[in-house]
C-alpha cells in the first residue's frame, strides 16, 4: 500500500529524493496532515462520479485524496521542478490529468466541456498562495463557469474579509464581491504548524457554492462594481465624498444627491455598511440618473 504523501515523514522523504527546495516566490507551504485534507475533500462533496479541477498541485497530497474519490481530477502546478516529483507520487492513479500551466492563462470552459464533460458535477479546489489568492478566485467566480464549488484553503484574514458581513471591518468590495457571485461558508480554521516550511499565519478553508443567478439583479455589472471600488476608495470616508470624487475625475455631471433619495440611502454612511442590495439600488440610480 502506498504511503500518504500528508505526513513530515513522506513529505521529507519526497524532498530529499528529488532534490526539491521550496520556492518563496511562489508560496509553497505543503500540507502534513492527511486529516485536515479528508475534511476539505469532504467539504466539497465530490462523487465517484465527478469531475475535480485542483489548482496547485504541488507534490500531490490533495490531489491524491481528490484521485480516491473523484472520477477525474486535473491538476495545475506551474512549478515545472514539480512535474517529475508529480509523475512519482501520483504512479498508482490513472484518473489525473496533470496540466503544467498558470491557472490564470487556463481556458476553464473549454476544460469543463471537454476534458470534463463525462462528469456529473464539477468541483474546483487548491491551497492558494497569499500572492494570488484573490486573482484566482475572482477568475472562477467572474467567468460564471459550470461548477458547482470552489473550496480553498487561504490565509485566515484574507477568509475573513471573503465571508464578512456588512457593519464589520473585514466587510469591504472584496466580500461584495465574492457573496454577489457565490455563498462563503468558512469550513475551519488550519493552524500554521501543520505546513511545510511553516508560513506565518493560520489558514481556513472556505467553500464558495456558485450561485445560478448572482445575489441580486442590477442593470449595468460593471458599472455596479465601479460603484462598489469608489465607495470603499477611502474607508473613513462617506459615500457622498468617495462617489464625489470619482464622479469628478470620471468628468461625470450625474447628480448624486438625487441619486441617493432614489436609492433611500443616506450619503453620510459609509460603504461599509451598506449591503449588495444597497449598492444594486445605488447602482441603478445613478444609471437613472445618467451616468
Amino acid at each position: 500500500m502506498t504511503k500518504e504523501i500528508a505526513t513530515p515523514s513522506r513529505t521529507r522523504e519526497i524532498m530529499d529524493q528529488h532534490h526539491l527546495s521550496f520556492k518563496k516566490s511562489l508560496g509553497q507551504n505543503f500540507m502534513l496532515d492527511g486529516n485536515i485534507l479528508n475534511k476539505m475533500v469532504d467539504a466539497t462533496e465530490v462523487t465517484a462520479e465527478d469531475g475535480v479541477i485542483e489548482v496547485g498541485a504541488g507534490i500531490g497530497a490533495l490531489t491524491e485524496k481528490f484521485a480516491k474519490r473523484a472520477k477525474k481530477v486535473v491538476a495545475f502546478e506551474i512549478d515545472q521542478r514539480l512535474l517529475p516529483v508529480l509523475t512519482d507520487t501520483l504512479a498508482p492513479y490513472d484518473n489525473i490529468d496533470i496540466r503544467h500551466q498558470d491557472i490564470l492563462k487556463a481556458d476553464l470552459r473549454e476544460l469543463c466541456e471537454t476534458t470534463l464533460k463525462d462528469t456529473r458535477h464539477i468541483v474546483a479546489a487548491g491551497n492558494l498562495p497569499y500572492y494570488v489568492t484573490t486573482p484566482i478566485l475572482m477568475a472562477f467566480l467572474e467567468q460564471k463557469l459550470p461548477i458547482e464549488s470552489l473550496t480553498v484553503m487561504i490565509q485566515k484574514e484574507v477568509s475573513e474579509r471573503l465571508a464578512a458581513v456588512p457593519g464589520t471591518k473585514s466587510y469591504g468590495s472584496l466580500s461584495i464581491a465574492a457573496q454577489y457571485y457565490a455563498e462563503a461558508e468558512e469550513i475551519m480554521t488550519v493552524s500554521a504548524t501543520v505546513f511545510m516550511p511553516r508560513p506565518n499565519v493560520d489558514s481556513t478553508i472556505i467553500r464558495f457554492r456558485l450561485r445560478n443567478q448572482p445575489a441580486v439583479h442590477v442593470d449595468d455589472e460593471r458599472l455596479f462594481f465601479d460603484v462598489i471600488r469608489a465607495s470603499f476608495a477611502q474607508r473613513r470616508k462617506t459615500l457622498a465624498n468617495n462617489l464625489r470624487h470619482w464622479l469628478g475625475k470620471k468628468g461625470a455631471h450625474t447628480d448624486l444627491h438625487e441619486a441617493f433619495h432614489l436609492a433611500d440611502i443616506d450619503g453620510k454612511r459609509r460603504a461599509e455598511t451598506l449591503t449588495l442590495a444597497e449598492f444594486a439600488g445605488l447602482t441603478d440610480a445613478l444609471s437613472k440618473k445618467g451616468f
